[in-house]
């Protein structure tokens, strides 16, 4: 129990997202999202599985925000659910949907909580997908709206919100590669959608105000596989980093992306980044592993976004592979690498604007087992230890970091991957549903314990 030393004030919190946890896909009035249609496809989600059911934490999220408060916890991160609460996607709300979210903040509250919003953690009213999804500018638009009906009914409860989650994936998994909802592969149109994204986390910001907001990036340390690769670590540096920070964070994208894409980009009108960059009170950082990239041989030296049918997220870079850098990785085959986190920190801190930071997501998937009533996870518990170790190093060195979300408070719907594999510090049967803190959670418990133990009190 060595982690110690994290500033008083300091948000302990765990995050999870509303499709992945709630279930309840047709109840009190809450339409289809883009992944209630996409788990529907053969073929799409490992094993046929489904949303439906998830964690069924919209019914037991009581019993839940208990095990929150037993381990401690002084912030939770949640999604809300657009198609709960507005149907359509636009017009009419579905007050059982904010009543949902009424009664988990309340419970969150008493048990003294703080909750921590997340507007949109990847669920799309299907009717706006319909009408063409995020490559249509009135998506940014719809979005806005629904940010301020949320806002107009828990805005005194609730005091920090974030926008758009990780819109990397939304744009590029969803609508590039097809790994994700809604399962299209047009390159050209994931490029509008991440335009589109950006847009409506500027507008949201708007709608937001007084309330503290911030912005949600997934970030990556990028290593060039060998001193040829340079130019591919750049480009996938550009794509999965800088396509979003510089946008938020400068008002405009990066110069050299724009080259690398080549397209014609007539869907970013005038004013649109100074809308985009409005600015934010903090930026929420998702971090999770580290890329090692290198150019294919005989790779295009300058691929454009012109449509093909690849199945890559790496518009115009399609020709880069990941070639690992040597080190253990976890269930999900992803790099371990704790300093990837203070790299990605130090260079928020050395090359944007001043920000106030929260590491909003961290954890990793293990193959966990059930045994005797314990989930014995050392591995999570390393992963976890050298990661806040990261973020002491981090305060340590002046950077502005306030908080940390482990990922996830619970096992869920792990989107294509279905159920098999397992982020969380709370173990659930999904047979029976039956929750069991993993030795993970028993640990976070102590490290969040020690912690406060130490915080100065008031005389």
């Amino acid at each position: 129990m060595t982690t110690i030393g994290f500033p008083p004030g300091f948000a302990w919190g765990a995050a999870t997202s509303a499709f992945q946890i709630e279930g309840a896909v047709s109840e009190d009035g809450r339409g289809p999202s883009i992944w209630d249609t996409f788990t529907a496809r053969p073929g799409r989600v490992v094993g046929g599985e489904t949303g439906e059911v998830a964690i069924d934490h919209y019914h037991r999220y009581r019993d839940d925000v208990k095990i929150m408060a037993d381990l401690g916890l002084s912030a939770y991160r949640f999604s809300v659910s657009w198609p709960r609460v507005q149907p359509a996607g636009s017009g009419r709300v579905n007050p059982e949907g904010l009543d949902f979210y009424k009664r988990l903040v309340d419970e969150l509250l008493e048990h003294g909580i703080d909750p921590w919003l997340t507007l949109y953690h990847w669920d799309l009213p299907q009717p706006l997908e319909d009408a063409g999804g995020w490559p249509v500018r009135d998506t940014a638009y719809r979005f806005a709206e629904y940010a301020h009906l949320v806002h107009e009914a828990l805005a005194d409860r609730v005091h920090t919100w974030a926008t758009v989650n990780e819109p990397w994936c939304a744009a590029f998994l969803g609508y590039a590669s097809g790994e994700h909802a809604p399962g299209r592969r047009e390159p050209v149109s994931a490029i509008r959608a991440a335009h589109h994204l950006n847009l409506a986390h500027g507008l949201a910001v708007q709608a937001l105000r007084p309330s503290r907001v911030g912005g949600c990036v997934n970030l990556y340390a990028i290593s060039p596989a060998t001193e040829d690769d340079h130019d591919a670590a750049r480009r996938i540096d550009g794509l999965q980093n800088r396509l979003f920070l510089d946008a938020l964070l400068k008002g405009a994208y990066p110069p050299d992306v724009l080259r690398d894409l080549d397209m014609d980009l007539g869907f970013v009108h005038d004013g649109d980044m100074e809308i985009i960059s409005t600015p934010i009170d903090l930026l929420l950082v998702n971090y999770y592993s580290r890329f090692t990239v290198s150019q294919q041989p005989g790779g295009a030296a300058s691929a454009s976004a012109a449509p093909t049918d690849s199945g890559s997220p790496w518009v115009g870079s399609e020709h880069i592979s990941f070639s690992g850098g040597g080190r253990p990785v976890t269930a999900m085959g992803w790099e371990i690498d704790a300093g990837g986190l203070l790299e990605v920190l130090t260079r928020l801190r050395d090359e944007y604007p001043a920000i106030p930071l929260v590491v909003s997501e961290n954890g990793a998937a293990f193959d966990d087992t059930l045994t005797g009533g314990r989930v014995h996870d050392a591995e999570r518990i390393a992963y976890l230890e050298d990661h806040l170790k990261a973020c002491l190093d981090a305060i340590g060195h002046g950077i502005p970091l306030e908080g940390y979300f482990a990922w996830s408070l619970m096992d869920n719907f792990e989107w294509a991957w279905g159920y098999g594999k397992r982020f969380g510090l709370v173990h659930v049967d999904f047979g029976t549903q039956a929750r069991t803190p993993k030795d993970s959670a028993l640990w976070y418990a102590e490290i969040i314990r020690q912690n406060k133990a130490h915080e100065p009190t008031d005389s």
